[in-house]
């Protein structure tokens, strides 16, 4: 950015950072308590908060650090509305804005939440999932986006804006220490590199350990010896330059490197069917003590015979240039390249029998390379504040999914649905029971993406404006897939089905073939080869937005805006069971017939993995104000989305499965505050969110696949997952004088959120009740902030809730294979935690 915008920056940071850190953060008094200062980027030209008619917290790095903040999933505890999740391990993470997000287990999905940092925009939600470093400021904004931000931003972006480097020198560090056996050190230096004041430079580098949230029982199966888990074990580092060799023009470098070494997550069993025939009963006969039956999830004790290792490598590099042309016209280009992968190892039958599980050994694996460019024109041109530019990116996805089954899976399937079966059918022990067997499934995508987009504002008089903006987008997806599957029984099984139906019965039959070609045991797939799919699309997105000022400190605005999130392919296996009428041939034998009165039964491959982009229109009417002589920002926005086509990811206890819901709608109100109060250090920043977020009514003849219905026969007409209807945080701070050369300063931050569920199904065991997180600070340190220690604690009250709750692996009603929904008699429901209370002190220094 320009060095004028540069100042200006900076002012804005300083005022929302007084917030919390008195006046040595801004330039008088007068202007730290004032919101007229609060510059914001939300339309990618600088402006105040109080001038953009959109939904914006602006929340600065200071507050941040006061409330515990290192990345967006911790952000959630000062942005009402926003709600961030993490699975199976930290890179499936997921942010929903008003209730609308897409989970995050499948790379195949883009993103509803956009997530930009310095411009650059990241693929998924967990590839952006990080320590933030040093911050200047995170704007959350809500609702359609893609005017300016582009796809993936159907439900709104989080742009985050890093600090810059400064011409004065300087350099800060602290040392934090917790329990759970945390620690960790972080230190920055920044100034001159040149003597002239054209170039300077700042370098990050943080570190931090923390012991596992979870204690794991291993069990006898091996090989895991770990006994605990969700732990964190990274390093980043992060350096800058700044070169501006004259008032024009600005360039800024940014390269960062950040590796992750830690085992996570396993997930604790929430409910637990206490029947004879229960999963936990017989996953306990094959290998006792192997699941907890006790229904107490919160005593934090996961079971796991397999590692949980993540190796994660995050790095890219960013060249922003900013030009001011003349007086009336700036040009900014935004160059860059990342590339992100993650290793990661899995118990996915979440107990210590060895059932089956993803290995630790980096064979799993999924990986992103992004190169991206963008340039923009932008000036005023007598009335009109018009802005113009391009958009190109690159993006490869290669991703490596490994399934296999353990020692314990045939004996565990044995107990379930088999008995002496397959004896009878000459299926043996010896021919079914083959350990390290199962799925190797390999995936490349290239995805190519162009874009125009035009944002223009036209002053009608001083009172009113008209904002249009357009966007045209071209993206093209071309994905080539590799199936592999050892060991397989799968084709016995289906040429048996006659047979066992005669000696076990239909219902039975059924069973023992599903459980025979699970998708990751059906060799129909790897008769696909090696083979592609591709998809393009062409859309036009855009807004209107028109703002009145009522007074000088009032502004009113209403808008529309249509986003769109793209279409794509299911990077997971995909079958439909299939019925043959008796007297048929059989499809995987054409010379033989059916000869099963009720019909023969056989899984079919589904070469064709794509769905549809996601469409999202929203309305809003909006009032911005001010009070109190600028020292109080009260804003308020009613608004309604519509979103058709919606991409909903869900696990229906063998794979992942996409289907486009007909509709979703969300409607509410949005409403934030700032205010400095007559008490002098007294600061407040909050809001709240009321959302109706709900789906549709729908049948099966709506879906793609009409026989998914059972998976999702809750949603049509319920409110959607993760979508409290209340949501609503406040963090105040105080600070004080304690001498001539001591500050006090103290910070609490909460978040209310109503009773929503946790999982895509919307079964009941899943719900989470409402809750209220406190994140709490104290600390002393010198007035002229050379140093200060803090006393803090994140989950001040200790409150249990769930991240995501999910249906256990492999326990399909045995009456019916094509109900996903098994009787909570017999079936387990497990859970993956949010963080328990942690307490520590972080000693902080600069110079």
């Amino acid at each position: 950015m320009r060095f004028s915008q540069l100042l200006r920056a900076s002012a804005s940071a300083a005022v929302l950072s007084s917030l919390f850190a008195g006046a040595a953060y801004a330039q008088d008094a007068a202007e730290q308590n004032s919101v007229d200062a609060i510059i914001i980027t939300a339309t990618k030209r600088e402006q105040s908060l109080q001038d953009v008619p959109v939904v914006v917290t602006a929340v600065s790095g200071q507050l941040m650090q006061d409330a515990g903040v290192k990345d967006i999933k911790d952000l959630t505890i000062l942005t009402p509305g926003l709600t961030v999740t993490s699975t199976s391990n930290e890179t499936v993470t997921t942010a929903r804005i008003r209730g609308v997000g897409t989970v995050g287990d499948n790379p195949g999905l883009e993103s509803s939440v956009g997530v930009v940092i310095d411009g650059v925009y990241r693929p998924r939600n967990g590839v952006s999932f990080g320590d933030l470093g040093e911050l200047q400021r995170v704007e959350v904004l809500k609702g359609p986006q893609g005017t300016l931000f582009g796809k993936n931003t159907s439900a709104g972006v989080i742009n985050i804006i890093s600090v810059a480097p400064s011409f004065n020198f300087g350099a800060q560090g602290e040392v934090t220490v917790g329990d759970y056996g945390a620690r960790g050190v972080s230190a920055s230096v920044t100034g001159p590199i040149t003597g002239d004041d054209t170039v300077a430079g700042r370098l990050f580098v943080a570190t931090r350990q923390r012991d596992g949230y979870l204690d794991v029982e291993t069990g006898t199966a091996g090989p895991r010896t770990r006994s605990d888990d969700v732990d964190q074990n990274f390093w980043t580092v992060r350096g800058q330059m700044l070169v501006v060799p004259n008032d024009s023009l600005t360039v800024r470098v940014i390269g960062d490197y950040t590796q992750r070494d830690e085992s996570c997550c396993l997930a604790t069993q929430l409910v637990v069917g206490d029947a004879a025939n229960s999963r936990a009963n017989l996953i306990n006969q094959v290998r006792a003590g192997s699941i907890d039956t006790s229904e107490d999830p919160f005593g934090r004790t996961a079971y796991a015979n397999r590692d949980t290792d993540q190796s994660i490598t995050d790095t890219g590099w960013s060249a922003q240039v900013d030009w001011d042309i003349n007086d009336d016209v700036a040009l900014t280009s935004i160059t860059a390249w990342r590339n992100w992968r993650a290793e990661t190892g899995q118990d996915t039958d979440f107990s210590a029998a060895d059932i089956s599980y993803r290995p630790s050994d980096g064979s799993n694996f999924t990986e992103f390379t992004q190169l991206s460019q963008e340039v923009r024109l932008n000036g005023v041109a007598g009335p009109l504040d018009w802005l113009v530019g391009v958009f190109y990116a690159k993006e490869e996805l290669r991703s490596r999914s490994v399934l296999s089954y353990g020692s314990d899976f045939y004996a565990y399937f044995d107990q379930r649905v088999l008995g002496n079966v397959p004896a009878a059918i000459g299926l043996t022990s010896a021919a079914i029971h083959q350990p390290g067997r199962g799925a190797d499934d390999r995936y490349r995508q290239n995805d190519t993406t162009f874009a125009l987009f035009t944002d223009n504002t036209f002053a009608i008089n001083d009172a009113f404006k008209l904002t249009v903006g357009l966007r045209y987008t071209n993206s093209e997806k071309d994905l080539k897939t590799r199936y592999t599957t050892t060991g397989s029984s799968c084709d016995q099984a289906e040429s048996a089905y006659g047979l066992i139906a005669g000696l076990a019965g239909v219902p039975t039959a059924r069973a023992i073939v599903g459980g025979l070609c699970l998708n990751s045991e059906n060799n129909d797939f790897d008769a696909l080869g090696t083979f592609n799919q591709n998809g393009g699309e062409e859309e036009v997105t855009g807004t209107v937005k028109l703002t009145w000022k009522v007074a000088e400190d009032i502004m009113t605005y209403a808008s529309f805006a249509r986003g769109y999130k793209s279409g794509g392919f299911n990077l997971d296996r995909t079958s439909r069971a299939r019925i043959t009428p008796n007297g048929s041939p059989l499809p995987f034998n054409p010379a033989v017939n059916c000869a099963v009165a009720t019909g023969c039964l056989d899984f079919a491959v589904v070469s064709d993995t794509s769905f549809a982009p996601e469409f999202a229109d929203s309305y809003e009417l909006g009032v911005k104000t001010k009070w109190f002589d600028n020292s109080l920002l009260l804003n308020a926005t009613v608004f309604y989305q519509q979103y058709t086509d919606f991409q909903l990811n869900t696990f229906i206890g063998t794979a992942f499965v996409v289907e486009s819901i007909p509709e979703v709608i969300s409607k509410g109100v949005d409403a934030d505050f700032v205010w400095f109060t007559p008490v002098d250090g007294l600061s407040l920043q909050g809001g709240v969110t009321y959302a109706e977020t709900q789906f549709g009514d729908f049948t099966a003849a709506d879906l793609s696949d009409p026989t998914r219905f059972n998976s999702v026969f809750r949603l049509p007409d319920s409110q959607v997952s993760f979508a409290p209807r209340w949501s609503s945080s406040v963090s105040a701070t105080y600070e004080r004088d304690l001498t001539e050369s001591l500050v006090l300063r103290t910070n609490l931050s909460a978040k209310y959120s109503s009773r929503y569920n946790t999982g895509s199904d919307l079964h009941p065991v899943k719900d989470q009740d409402a809750f209220t997180l406190v994140n709490a600070r104290i600390g002393i340190g010198s007035a002229d902030e050379r140093w200060s220690l803090e006393l803090w604690s994140n989950n001040l009250f200790d409150e249990d809730y769930l991240q995501v709750a999910f249906n256990g692996p492999f326990q399909v009603d045995t009456s019916n294979p094509y109900n996903a929904t098994a009787d909570a008699n017999v079936s387990t429901y497990d859970t993956f935690l949010g963080a328990p209370r942690t307490v520590g002190l972080t000693l902080r220094g600069k110079f």
